[in-house]
């Protein structure tokens, strides 16, 4: 299988992306060992303000299994096997809104990843809050079912298990 062809498309490739096709990602579902959810607060649209569970899209000519290792390491600050997580599914989030604004909804098909990682909030790279969160904390499913705050994604996830 080839590398990937771009890490990262420019902002003008991207958005004729996102305006017209679906995008591919990896939710990760990260459990600790008390059950609680690790959800982080997005800083960018789509679902920006909201308690979100880490992961990202899938890069061309990526594999799913190399898409794991990469978004485990960049949303975790370490690089899990994806045989070591549950696959729980295809699921689809559209957004009214998008990256570059309300102009352009989003549309991905997801591919949900449950996994147990017993690491403390400050083990995570200092770096991580600051690109796609602003925070990160584990939540007991309760209490996220309960929060206006968690989008209503993430709690597909917990319901749906």
């Amino acid at each position: 299988m080839p590398e990937p062809a771009n890490t990262f498309l420019s902002d003008e490739q991207f958005r004729t992306v996102v305006d017209l096709t679906p995008l591919i990602s990896l939710d990760l579902i990260v459990k600790n060992q008390q059950g609680e959810i690790l959800l982080g607060m997005r800083n960018n649209r789509p679902a920006q303000g909201f308690w979100f569970v880490p992961g990202g899209r899938v890069l061309k000519d990526e594999t799913l299994a190399a898409a794991f290792l990469r978004l485990t390491q960049a949303e975790l600050g370490i690089a899990i096997e994806m045989q070591q997580a549950r696959h729980m599914g295809l699921y689809e989030h559209f957004y009214p809104d998008s990256i570059f604004g309300d102009k352009i909804t989003t549309h991905y098909v997801v591919n949900a990843f449950e996994l147990v990682l017993d690491t403390p909030l400050a083990a995570l790279p200092e770096h991580l809050p600051k690109l796609q969160h602003s925070d990160y904390a584990w939540w007991l499913v309760s209490d996220l079912l309960a929060a206006d705050v968690v989008h209503m994604h993430t709690k597909w996830y917990v319901k749906t298990k």
